[in-house]
C-alpha cells in the first residue's frame, strides 16, 4: 500500500477550544485542561478500582488502515510533566502506534506497533528489549506484526519456560526481540522539566533526539500507517520473556499531569 500526501501538521494550542483534527478522549478521574497555550492530560487521585485516563489522538473513528501518518515523517513534542520519572504514577507518553488494544472497536486486537516516547512506573515490566529496565523514560519502537514473529507465535508457551534460564535467555531472546522490532533506550531528559522531543520515522531507521541531541537510533522502524497520541493514564503492566503476564490499576495520591505545548508532524 503506498502511502497518501499529507500535509505538514503544527499545533501550538493558541485559542480556547482543541483544533478538529484532535480527538479529546477522558475516563475516570482523566481531564483535559487547556489554558495559556499549554494542553495538560490530567489525572486527579485515581484509584485501582477505575481506569482512569487522559488523551488526545488524530485518528479516533478511522479504521486502521486509513490511520493518517506514513514515513517519511519527523514528530516534534514540546512537553513536561508534574512529576519527574522517579514520582509520576502510571503510564504516560506521546508518539506514533496502531491503537491495538481498544475497548469497543470491532474486529480483534492487533498486535503492537509504535515508535514513541514511552514512560511506564513500578510495578511495570515491559522487559522486552534486553538490557533495558522495563520501566522509566524511553525511545522505543515496536513492531509485532511482522512475520518473523507469527511464525514463531506457535513456539511462545516452550519459549516462556526456556527464558527462565538465564543462559538460554541471553542466546534466544535476541532473536525474539529481532522478531518483534523492538528497540529501546532510557532517555536522560528529566520528565518534569519542559524539552522538545523528536522522532524522525524513516522506513528503515528511527532516530529519536532531545533538544535536539540524538538520544537513539534504531534499524526497528514500524510500518505505517499510525497515528498520533498523547497520554496520561493510571495502568501498569507486566509482559517479560519469562511469561509473566500481569496488567493492573495504580492508585494516585496528588493530581498529576502531562503537560504539551507544541506538536508538529511534518512528511519528510
Amino acid at each position: 500500500m503506498s502511502a497518501p500526501a499529507r500535509a505538514t501538521v503544527v499545533e501550538t494550542f493558541a485559542g480556547d477550544a482543541l483544533a478538529p483534527r484532535w480527538h479529546p478522549w477522558a475516563t475516570g478521574n482523566g481531564s483535559l485542561a487547556l489554558q495559556g497555550g499549554t494542553l495538560r492530560c490530567v489525572l486527579d487521585l485515581a484509584d485501582i478500582q477505575h481506569y482512569s485516563d487522559a488523551q488526545i489522538s488524530d485518528y479516533a473513528g478511522l479504521p486502521r488502515r486509513a490511520f493518517p501518518w506514513w514515513p517519511p515523517l519527523r514528530l516534534t513534542v514540546r512537553a513536561w510533566a508534574s512529576h519527574g520519572a522517579d514520582a509520576l504514577r502510571g503510564t504516560a507518553g506521546f508518539g506514533l502506534w496502531n491503537e491495538p488494544f481498544v475497548f469497543g472497536r470491532r474486529g480483534l486486537p492487533r498486535p503492537p506497533r509504535a515508535a514513541w516516547f514511552f514512560f511506564a512506573s513500578p510495578p511495570s515490566n515491559m522487559a522486552l528489549a534486553r538490557d533495558t529496565p522495563g520501566w522509566g523514560w524511553k525511545a522505543a519502537t515496536i513492531d509485532a506484526a511482522r512475520p518473523a514473529f507469527l511464525a514463531l507465535a506457535p513456539l511462545a508457551p516452550a519459549g516462556f519456560l526456556a527464558m527462565r534460564v538465564l543462559a538460554l535467555y541471553r542466546a534466544l531472546w535476541p532473536v525474539a526481540q529481532r522478531a518483534i522490532n523492538v528497540s529501546e533506550a532510557r532517555l536522560p531528559a528529566d520528565l518534569a522539566t519542559p524539552h522538545t522531543y523528536t522522532l524522525e520515522w524513516r522506513a528503515d531507521s528511527v532516530r529519536f533526539a532531545v533538544d535536539g541531541q540524538a538520544v537513539h537510533v534504531t534499524p526497528c522502524a514500524p510500518r505505517g500507517p499510525l497515528g498520533f497520541i498523547a497520554w496520561l493514564d493510571n495502568q501498569y503492566a507486566i509482559v517479560t520473556p519469562a511469561g509473566r503476564f500481569r496488567f493492573g490499576l495504580l492508585a494516585t495520591t496528588e493530581r498529576q499531569w502531562l503537560a504539551l505545548d507544541h506538536i508538529a508532524l511534518e512528511p519528510l
